[in-house]
């Protein structure tokens, strides 16, 4: 099979055009093309009188062989790479104890999903509820303003991901094809096909719900078990080696194999991690505001004519900038014909994050604008990232109106430094609510001055960006975790052996996609543990 890219056709090419096309590439009739699968469709929007799709494809042609060597020169057409999964090994009837996966996000959810596909009958711990009883849950914070600590947009089965734009690309290097794998289970599971070739594949809140109620009966089916409302509390350690947890309810559970997935909100554990003597670092992460302008304002800069093109969609952006203080301001997670959503998991505290369903066709795009932060800026222990986020969180908590409705300023304001009184034609889309108000204290002065300077440049790039009623939401602090847990080339903690961070909150991931390849990565290193413990003791 061979794999030809840069295949350029018109927006609204007829579908014989790419088969043509392959065989014009090729110089061979287009019956010589026996079969054709689309590996990636793009998009070139460079010119938005011209935009382009841009195809990469694999074809199995007549006379392989005699086409490659014709087009040996050109950059384009080669042989296509193998993208099929292979399990590293499968499990054999004498397991010693079953592994243990802390957490049901991305991460978790595949870790447990390999290791039952391979035959380790792992038991999955998540401390929050089933994914359908977490969305009532979250539902009543957004629309009552009432937060359950243990059931929200952070801790639930589908972890932080599941209220998302659940984009599924991601810039990791991915030698081994596992991203292929996880869209593969996503598509078993209810998916659109779609997401296996589109370049920014996306699935949206609503389908992902059901897709994980899926993904979960695959692995029970399996001899998984998963257990819900099932905190870990702490560790079971004897001579320096994990032996198992102790939950918050009493019980403890024995394994010496435990994948700690709990994405990058759950603070109590890393707090009792800390305690434990786990070895943990300080990282860099980022805080900002959430920007909202009409969905139809990105639509006419990035598309030009061909805004509302159904082929289109929703458009995107993606910004950066690199401010007079030395501070890095970038847009983050922007989710076009989305919501600004309560994304917090304490109390009296206000966390924004972005959210889109799958249509992409509410009123307004979102995004995240952020700001770098390191730990320079938060001096302390391991854990200085998370009382800075909290700093933060509790300041937006109180310019909300201490009620959970977030502080919001419309842009113009911002940018002139005085305090938005009422809004105007952007109504934001944060629920329960917003408080106009001043956001100059809702951040470090240094980010403040940063934003204020990346506003007016990233309206060079999109003109209407510094529209005076576009509107800023505060805070958006849970970027990535403030932490990274250490891991060794075998990815147990470099100094607990047997246990396994993984995932966005180990600090080894930012998204669904490369949180869910870290599962996989992680799930077959303590496969191929077990499987030579278990060589060994025989």
């Amino acid at each position: 099979m061979l794999r030809l890219t840069e295949i350029r056709l018109p927006l609204d090419h007829a579908e014989a055009a790419l088969q043509q096309a392959i065989a014009t590439r090729l110089g061979i009739a287009a019956d010589a093309v026996v079969d054709c699968t689309i590996f990636r469709r793009g998009i070139d929007a460079r010119k938005h009188a011209r935009i382009l799709f841009v195809y990469t494809v694999d074809v199995v042609l007549r006379d392989e062989a005699a086409v490659l060597a014709r087009v040996a020169d050109d950059p384009h057409v080669g042989l296509a790479p193998d993208t099929t999964y292979r399990f590293v090994t499968h499990a054999t009837a004498d397991l010693p104890t079953r592994p243990v996966v802390i957490g049901m996000g991305p991460c978790g959810l595949f870790a447990g999903l390999i290791l039952a596909q391979m035959g380790f009958c792992p038991i999955i711990l998540e401390r929050g509820k089933p994914v359908r009883e977490r969305t009532r849950d979250t539902f009543g914070l957004w629309r009552q303003g009432v937060l359950d600590p243990e059931s929200n947009v952070q801790f639930g089965e589908g972890g932080a991901g599941t209220f998302s734009d659940g984009k599924l690309h991601s810039q990791i290097k991915d030698p081994k094809h596992y991203g292929r794998k996880v869209l593969t289970e996503f598509v078993k599971a209810g998916a659109p096909t779609e997401i296996l070739y589109v370049s920014k594949p996306h699935i949206g809140t609503f389908r992902l719900v059901s897709m994980i109620e899926k993904m979960r009966a695959t692995i029970e089916s399996l001899g998984g078990e998963i257990r819900f409302g099932h905190k870990v509390d702490d560790l079971l350690i004897e001579n320096g080696q994990l032996r198992g947890v102790h939950l918050a309810n009493g019980d403890h559970l024995r394994s010496d194999h435990v994948v700690l997935a709990v994405g990058h909100s759950a603070r109590d554990t890393f707090q009792m991690l800390h305690t434990r003597g786990v070895h943990l670092e300080a990282k860099p992460f980022s805080a900002g505001f959430r920007i909202e302008h009409p969905q139809s304002l990105i639509d006419a800069c990035r598309l030009g004519p061909n805004a509302g093109h159904p082929a289109l969609g929703a458009a995107d952006y993606k910004l950066a900038y690199h401010a007079s203080n030395g501070r890095s301001v970038y847009s983050f997670c922007m989710c076009p014909g989305g919501t600004v959503v309560a994304a917090t998991s304490e109390p009296e505290r206000v966390v924004t994050n972005g959210m889109s369903q799958y249509s992409r066709n509410e009123r307004n795009a979102n995004s995240g604008i952020v700001v770098g932060i390191s730990p320079a800026d938060y001096p302390g222990d391991a854990l200085a990232g998370i009382a800075f986020q909290r700093q933060w969180e509790s300041r937006a908590y109180e310019l909300g109106g201490r009620n959970y409705h977030a502080p919001a300023q419309m842009v113009g304001d911002f940018l002139a430094g005085v305090a938005s009184t009422g809004l105007g034609t952007v109504i934001p889309s944060y629920t329960p609510g917003v408080r106009p108000c001043d956001l100059s204290s809702a951040l470090p002065d240094y980010a403040i001055e940063a934003i204020r300077e990346a506003i007016p440049a990233f309206a060079r790039q999109i003109h209407g960006f510094a529209q005076h009623d576009a509107v800023l939401t505060g805070v958006e602090t849970r970027t990535s975790s403030p932490i990274r847990i250490r891991r060794g080339t075998d990815y147990q903690s470099i100094n607990t052996p047997g246990l396994y961070p993984a995932g966005e909150g180990a600090g080894y991931a930012g998204g669904i996609l490369s949180a869910a390849i870290d599962g996989i990565e992680v799930a077959e290193a303590i496969a191929l543990n077990i499987a030579q413990s278990t060589r060994t003791a025989r």
